[in-house]
């Protein structure tokens, strides 16, 4: 990827359910979010499916799938249900991540090394069903060669430790992310990143030139509260842009 290629942007709606599901109404009306994203500059949608259906329902995904005019990304723990769904929903994109049911929200990578046969025969089925298959990693050289291994085409590195500190600790935690971008570019694999960004620190990350698209929601839901969603897609895009034309 050159330098001066847009990066995208995926804007996770998640946290629209969110609201939906603190009451069980039918409103916020989730497709009328996906619309708006995607009127206001969102490259794709995004949606996890959690075992614990704490927000997205399984007939968002089967609703998103009808509505979505850019590309619709299930993020998914790499269960037999989950799998099943996908196929069913037949979205373009899912991300795998690790879930554990009393997390507040994804927490760290997964164990590709570990994992590396059950995830091999996850991405191998999904494949099979026409859908690319992108890994929720953390920004470690090995991780990334076993990911190349079992044959997925994308990861997303885990931008969280980044989003969390500060100063110097933050810079290296950067410089990591940096590396592992080139390493994973370098492998053939497409780049995406995400977890914890916000307007304030997305800059840095969207500057990094392998990255082709970063996955971001509860910034944008929450800045959503005051400007509007379309505004706060808008927003986040514009610093996106600027960062990468800047670098």
């Amino acid at each position: 990827m050159s330098p001066s290629a847009a990066i995208r942007l995926g804007v996770n709606l998640d946290h629209v359910a969110t609201i939906r599901q603190a009451r069980g109404t039918t409103y916020p009306d989730l497709m009328e979010a996906v619309r708006t994203a995607e009127a206001h500059g969102a490259d794709g949608i995004t949606m996890h499916l959690r075992e614990d259906r704490r927000h997205i329902q399984d007939h968002d995904m089967y609703d998103a799938r009808r509505v979505v005019t850019t590309t619709l990304n299930m993020e998914m723990a790499a269960t037999e249900e989950m799998i099943y769904t996908a196929e069913a929903v037949g979205p373009d994109f899912c991300c795998l991540v690790p879930e554990r049911r009393e997390e507040l929200t994804t927490e760290g990578g997964l164990d590709v090394i570990g994992q590396r046969s059950r995830l091999a025969d996850a991405v191998a089925r999904l494949t099979a069903a026409g859908i690319r298959v992108s890994l929720f990693v953390e920004p470690d050289p090995r991780v990334l060669e076993v990911s190349a291994e079992i044959g997925a085409p994308m990861v997303e590195l885990h931008t969280g430790a980044y989003a969390n500190l500060s100063g110097g600790a933050a810079e290296a935690e950067l410089t990591r992310i940096r590396d592992a971008a080139r390493i994973a570019a370098e492998l053939g694999l497409q780049v995406n990143a995400g977890h914890g960004l916000h307007y304030e620190n997305v800059g840095p990350i969207a500057a990094i030139p392998q990255i082709a698209e970063l996955n971001i929601g509860h910034a944008i839901v929450a800045r959503a509260i005051f400007v509007g969603l379309g505004r706060a897609v808008r927003e986040m895009k514009d610093r996106m842009r600027a960062a990468r034309e800047a670098a």
